[in-house]
C-alpha cells in the first residue's frame, strides 16, 4: 500500500500539462488583442459613403475636364438638389459651368436634352401659283424700254425766258450778263431808256456753258405785251476771254449802218399765248437770243442778259 501525498504538493503529471497549455493559451491571447485593434482602425478611418456633394465638387469636376453627361450624371447618382444662392450661380457662372448643369444642380429630376432645333417649314405655293409662268429676265429690259419710250408731257414751259428741247423735255437756257460798249466805254446794262443805234455787247467767257447739236427747237416765252420780233438771234464772235457781237438798239426795226452784221434771221411759230418755237440748224460756233430792253441809253448804268448758246458737233 502507497503512502499518502501530503497537502499541497503538486504532482508531476499535472505541472507537465500546464507547461504544454500556457505557451497555446499566450497565442490565443495575442491573436484576440490583434483582431479587436484591426476592427478598431477600421471603425475610425472609415468615411461615410454618403457624403453630399457642393458647389465646390461640381467645379472640380468640370475644371477637371468632364464632359456634362458624366458631371450630371454623378449628380443624379446622389440624388441631391442644391439650393443655390445667388452667388453661387455667379460663382458656376464665372466657372464657366454649362447651364444645363447648373439646372440639374437645381431640379435633378428635369430633362436635361438641349431643346431641339426647330428647321423652317416651307409651304409649297398653290396650284394657280406655282403653274404660273415667272417673266423671263429678256422680258424686263423690254419693259423698261417701253418706259422710256413713253412721251413726255405735252404742257408747255409758261415762265418768261427761251427753252430747248432735248430728248422730248423743254429746258432752260439760263441768261448770261452782258456788257455794252459804246463810244469806247464799257457800260453795265440796265433796262431804262432805250437808244437807237448799235452798240457792242461783250459776254464773259469764251464760250457758253449751254452746249447743244443739230438740229435745234427752241420755245420763247415773251412777256406780255411784247411782240415776238422784238427778239434778236446774234453770233457771237469767241475771243480769249469773253465773246463779242454787235446789236441793234430798240428792235430789229431800228437798223444803223453795220448793226446788222451779227444779226441772224429766224422764224418763230406760235403754239401757244405768248410762246413760240423756233426750229433751225446752224454752223458751230456762239450764238444767243437778246430780249428787247437788254441795253441802255448812253447816259445810265443798264443791266442786260443774253440766251447764249454753244453749237458743236
Amino acid at each position: 500500500m502507497k503512502p499518502a501525498s501530503a497537502p499541497g504538493t503538486l504532482r508531476l503529471p499535472s505541472l507537465a500539462i500546464i507547461a504544454l497549455l500556457f505557451p497555446i493559451f499566450l497565442s490565443l491571447t495575442a491573436l484576440r488583442t490583434c483582431a479587436v485593434a484591426s476592427a478598431q482602425s477600421k471603425e475610425i478611418y472609415l468615411s461615410p459613403a454618403t457624403k453630399p456633394m457642393t458647389v465646390n465638387d461640381v467645379i472640380r469636376l468640370f475644371k477637371a475636364g468632364l464632359s456634362d453627361d458624366l458631371i450630371i450624371e454623378q449628380i443624379k447618382k446622389k440624388g441631391q438638389s442644391f439650393d443655390l444662392s445667388t452667388d453661387q450661380l455667379i460663382q458656376l457662372k464665372a466657372a464657366k459651368v454649362s447651364e444645363r448643369v447648373i439646372a440639374v444642380m437645381i431640379d435633378p429630376t428635369g430633362s436635361t436634352q438641349p431643346a431641339p432645333v426647330k428647321k423652317p417649314v416651307s409651304i409649297a405655293p398653290p396650284a394657280s401659283v406655282a403653274t404660273a409662268a415667272p417673266a423671263t429676265p429678256s422680258a424686263q429690259p423690254a419693259l423698261t424700254e417701253t418706259r422710256q419710250a413713253e412721251p413726255p408731257s405735252s404742257v408747255l414751259p409758261t415762265e418768261i425766258g427761251v427753252y430747248v428741247k432735248e430728248k422730248g423735255t423743254w429746258n432752260e437756257i439760263l441768261p448770261e450778263v452782258v456788257n455794252w460798249k459804246t463810244g469806247g466805254v464799257v457800260k453795265s446794262t440796265a433796262t431804262v431808256g432805250i437808244v437807237k443805234g448799235d452798240v457792242n455787247g461783250h459776254v464773259n467767257g469764251a464760250t457758253s456753258r449751254n452746249q447743244l447739236t443739230n438740229p435745234l427747237e427752241f420755245l420763247i416765252v415773251v412777256p406780255e405785251g411784247t411782240a415776238i420780233t422784238e427778239y434778236q438771234l446774234l453770233q457771237l464772235h469767241r475771243h480769249d476771254s469773253d465773246r463779242e457781237f454787235r446789236s441793234v438798239t430798240g428792235g430789229v426795226f431800228h437798223v444803223s449802218g453795220g448793226a446788222t452784221r451779227d444779226l441772224m434771221p429766224f422764224a418763230p411759230s406760235k403754239v401757244a399765248p405768248r410762246a413760240y418755237t423756233v426750229s433751225m440748224s446752224t454752223a458751230l460756233g456762239e450764238y444767243g437770243f437778246l430780249p428787247p430792253g437788254a441795253y441802255a441809253s448812253a447816259n445810265a448804268a443798264s443791266s442786260g442778259k443774253i440766251y447764249s448758246f454753244s453749237v458743236i458737233e
